[in-house]
């Protein structure tokens, strides 16, 4: 039976994470690292998003997800291994690999997807259907970020956000009037009639969290009904 690879893999964020505190507290750690609570919280991330793409791939051999599915997951992990591993390197962690070894973190096939820095169903060619969902995930994800950080102005969100529109009209079998392309689409009306230095207000940043948030949720709706 095929299981929906974004319930899974929410369900196994969650039970990593929480198996990454349990793994950490039986680690020897030195009373210098234990008084850094958030350097520990964000190792914890960063094993929690490696062991939950690692049991992604292993569900994807066993066809327990659709490939659409997949490629979406797996983009959105790489994303945020990117962004975990940035908050744990320093002189005791320089790679990914260090921090493996360190924390005796088996996870092959994370790795491989790891250093490949892309899901196994994207080839090199950028009009591959998989390439297209891997762009669309990365942006809508780059997008709410730079909001989240507090970057607001025009030419600072418009590009990304314009992209995220022509790369989602790449896809022929995505209909014109999905409620992801709708949503973006008004946001793109919005800033259009914006000079590049004007700022959104934090209203506007609200709603548009709001709406990305649901058309991300939609889109994923989409990868899942086809």
């Amino acid at each position: 039976m095929m299981v929906g690879v974004f319930t899974l893999t929410s369900q196994q964020f969650a039970d990593r994470r929480e198996q990454a505190w349990i793994h950490f507290r039986h680690v020897s750690w030195d009373t210098s690292h234990r008084r850094c609570g958030r350097r520990y919280d964000n190792m914890a991330e960063l094993f929690a998003v490696v062991k939950t793409l690692q049991a992604l791939e292993k569900a994807y051999i066993k066809d327990c997800v659709t490939p659409n599915e997949y490629t979406a997951s797996c983009s959105r992990l790489l994303v945020q291994y990117k962004a975990a591993f940035k908050q744990v390197q320093g002189s005791d962690v320089g790679s990914i690999d260090d921090f493996c070894r360190k924390y005796r973190l088996d996870c092959p096939l994370a790795m491989e997807r790891i250093k490949e820095d892309r899901p196994i169903t994207i080839k090199d060619d950028k009009g591959n259907l998989n390439r297209c969902i891997a762009d669309i995930v990365s942006l809508f994800i780059t997008v709410m970020d730079k909001l989240r950080l507090e970057i607001r102005a025009m030419d600072e969100i418009q590009p990304d956000l314009r992209e995220l529109m022509e790369t989602m009209n790449r896809m022929s079998n995505m209909p014109p009037d999905s409620e992801a392309k709708d949503k973006v689409s008004l946001w793109l009306t919005t800033l259009s009639s914006m000079s590049a230095s004007d700022e959104l207000d934090d209203n506007q940043v609200r709603q548009m969290l709001f709406d990305l948030e649901s058309a991300y949720n939609a889109f994923n709706r989409f990868l899942h009904s086809s």
